[in-house]
């Protein structure tokens, strides 16, 4: 039998997952569960018998390049994965943030907490997000089950697609133990078509303009002022920016049709492949937050009506995925946040600051959440409090 004092446990096996999970449900107590832990600051607060580490679990038990396919297990660090499938010409088509330096964190980040939180960056707006990435599972249930789900091809679902449900649960349904993610071949090139000085409004009609082209933009972003000032990028001016990715001729041909389609919005500068990278870095980790002690949220909404955060709310923003999403630094009380959020027919995360840190739900979907968590951890053993308070 397993000693649950408040401890960390790092099971090296599925079948030992299923131990502990089972044996804590047994006793009545709660387990925190963890990758990296880098994420571990976002939430409300995860108060626990336990801690279950999956560092244990970080082998890559399948990869086939010529598939397109790979299987492994959560504890797998994103770095390692992403220096993987490069040396295969390959990528993570949903550019995982690490977010380290945006959060404090000290740990790495892992597939597992990638794909629990449905991590994303700013590739997001042409390759889709953590989600739509995600295979295949094999998890241990708050019930101390072990399940499986999907498979290693795209089109094998049948029923309910499991791998999704998971994706954004923050592990408060189950544990995972195994992945399988597709993966997609590397860009040759990239170039980053930049204006300058454009206000927010003017900025979001450009990501718009820029998104309906048919020229495949790959990355939107705008930092106003405030946000360009800061380092790294120590601008002078605000900054909209557009990626392309793809074949050199494709490319250079698809950023010419681009520059005129955003004629009408100002002269057009471009980054080199190089320098486009060490942006779009930049832009995915939002640096130029990350030594602000400000409250920080993570804001979705509709692109056409981004900019109107910043008309609503006090603080600096950071706009990327075409306004769609706004990384917001404000002082604001949360409950004002929250309300000019939804007013905007978003919802508002907090990444960083005191409070809830997740919408709070309500009526139906409320009531279909806690049947969903009752199904699969009907007594509460897996990061109670971590998606609403306690």
């Amino acid at each position: 039998m397993l000693d649950l004092a408040a401890r960390t446990e790092t099971p090296k096996t599925a079948e030992a997952v299923v131990e502990l999970v089972a044996e804590a449900g047994a006793a009545g107590r709660t387990l925190t569960v963890v990758g990296g832990g880098t994420k571990r600051g976002i939430g409300d607060g995860v108060a626990a018998d336990a801690v279950l580490s999956l560092a244990g679990l970080s082998k890559v038990i399948d990869y086939a390049p010529e598939e397109l396919v790979l299987t492994a297990q959560p504890g797998v660090t994103v770095a390692a994965l992403e220096k993987l499938v490069a040396a295969q010409g390959q990528m993570l088509p949903f550019e995982p943030p690490h977010l380290t330096r945006l959060l404090g964190a000290k740990g790495k980040p892992t597939l597992g907490g990638a794909l629990a939180a449905n991590l994303s960056g700013p590739r997001r707006i042409r390759a889709g997000a953590a989600r739509d990435h995600f295979l295949g599972l094999q998890a241990v249930t708050g019930r101390g089950e072990l399940i499986k789900a999907g498979g290693k091809v795209v089109k094998n679902v049948t029923g309910y697609d499991l791998a999704k449900l998971m994706a954004g649960s923050w592990g408060t349904l189950a544990v995972l133990t195994e992945v399988t993610i597709k993966v997609l071949p590397a860009a040759r090139t990239e170039v980053t078509l930049m204006i300058f000085g454009l206000p927010d409004d003017r900025a979001n009609a450009a990501m718009v303009a820029a998104m309906n082209a048919p020229v495949e933009v790959s990355g939107a972003a705008h930092l106003p002022l405030a946000t360009a000032r800061r380092a790294p990028l120590k601008g002078q001016m605000a900054v909209t920016a557009f990626r392309l990715e793809g074949f050199s001729a494709s490319v250079a041909a698809r950023a010419e049709h681009l520059a005129v389609a955003l004629k009408g919005f100002g002269r057009t500068e471009r980054l080199d492949a190089d320098h486009s990278r060490e942006f779009w870095v930049q832009i995915r980790e939002v640096e130029a937050f990350a030594k602000d002690p400000r409250p920080l949220w993570r804001l979705s909404v509709p692109p056409a009506v981004g900019f109107r955060v910043g008309e609503a709310l006090a603080g600096e923003a950071l706009y990327d995925w075409g306004g769609g999403l706004v990384w917001l630094l404000s002082d604001a009380e949360p409950a004002h946040v929250r309300a000019a959020v939804r007013a905007l027919g978003g919802h508002a995360t907090l990444y960083r600051g005191d409070g809830p840190a997740f919408e709070p739900l309500a009526g139906p979907l409320a009531a279909l959440s806690a049947r969903v968590k009752a199904a699969f951890d009907p007594k509460g053993v897996l990061n109670p409090g971590r998606m609403a308070p306690l």
